[in-house]
């Protein structure tokens, strides 16, 4: 008998989380489901790990996909899937019990396109927790509510959201020419045939990134997907996505005034100082217990600096793509 669910883990390089992350997964009740993890290249001994789980629980899957591609290896496990409804789930998240049988409960309610819970942050380190500390922060995150909300609401995109299985493959999947924000780029494309919803009962523990390099390396990469998503899906760029390019150019307008009028480019960089540090000392006072609170505005910064960084270098990739 085919499982009700295809719980889909794209895995690269996680041996420090994919044991808690299946863990999670695999004690699920109140549906069957088979978990196909695809493989995406590791050499951190994830690839050991995985093949070693697989030959004890028969309802685990391990495909290989060796190049380095998100999109290519949810479409590789969507090749694999059997289940009725697709969850897909982060490698280096946690589940709660009850999080498959919940979404398939939602989707069955015949309203949803597709269904997502909230994602919570969470760390190890003092900089990690107060990395996740930013990301928690409706003040720091925006509109992008699935970080912190409390209510239901039908949103524009759901973190590793989950779909009717059929409804996926009708539209080819993961577009594998998007390197990133993939996920965002296909919600676009699924809400044409309904409303995503974003219940905040379905939470998902996840695990950030514990230094500010990381951080900052992670939204340049955020960013830089962003302006092929917009060119392809117009309506669904917002204010809150052109923001953080819009001070890169004021930080660089900056710079390039304080070359002959230091004092005016010095007064234009500290205005945006003094705001981060007035945002910091707010998302302070709901720090995570042991986060580094000096940690906190310089997160803010790598946010929005390597966003915005990230969405001029997607910009100078869509001129490179038309020459």
């Amino acid at each position: 008998m085919s499982p009700q669910v295809t719980v889909v883990v794209p895995a690269r390089n996680e041996v420090s989380t994919i044991d808690t992350c299946l863990d999670s997964v695999l004690v699920q009740e109140g549906v069957t489901f088979e978990v196909v993890v695809v493989d995406n290249g590791s050499t951190d001994g994830t690839t050991e790990k995985l093949l070693d789980r697989a030959a004890r629980d028969p309802r685990m899957t391990v495909l290989r996909h060796p190049t380095p591609s998100i999109p290519a290896s949810l479409n590789a496990a969507l090749g694999a899937a059997r289940g009725t409804w697709l969850v897909r789930v982060d490698a280096h998240s946690v589940i709660p019990q009850g999080y498959l049988a919940r979404a398939v409960a939602r989707l069955e309610e015949g309203r949803w396109a597709g269904v997502g819970g909230r994602k919570t942050a969470v760390a190890r380190t003092p900089a990690g927790r107060a990395i996740a500390t930013v990301l928690n922060s409706p003040l720091a995150v925006g509109g992008s509510s699935y970080h912190y909300a409390t209510a239901e609401a039908v949103v524009d995109h759901i973190p590793f959201g989950a779909y009717l299985t059929a409804a996926v493959r009708e539209l080819g999947g993961w577009d594998e020419d998007v390197p990133n924000n993939e996920d965002f780029e296909f919600d676009q494309r699924i809400r044409r045939r309904g409303e995503l919803l974003l219940d905040p009962d379905l939470e998902i523990a996840w695990n950030t990134r514990e230094s500010l390099r990381d951080l900052f390396r992670q939204y340049r990469r955020y960013g830089r997907g962003k302006p092929l998503v917009a060119r392809r899906h117009p309506e669904s760029l917002h204010p809150r996505h052109v923001a953080p390019p819009l001070l890169v150019l004021w930080l660089g307008g900056s710079a390039a005034v304080s070359l002959r009028h230091p004092r005016l480019g010095g007064a234009a960089a500290l205005a945006y100082v003094l705001a981060v540090s007035a945002l910091g000392a707010v998302i302070a006072r709901h720090a995570q217990p042991g986060a580094d609170r000096r940690v906190i505005p310089a997160a803010v910064v790598a946010m929005q600096v390597g966003w915005g960084l990230g969405f001029w270098q997607g910009v100078g990739d869509l001129a490179r793509r038309r020459r």
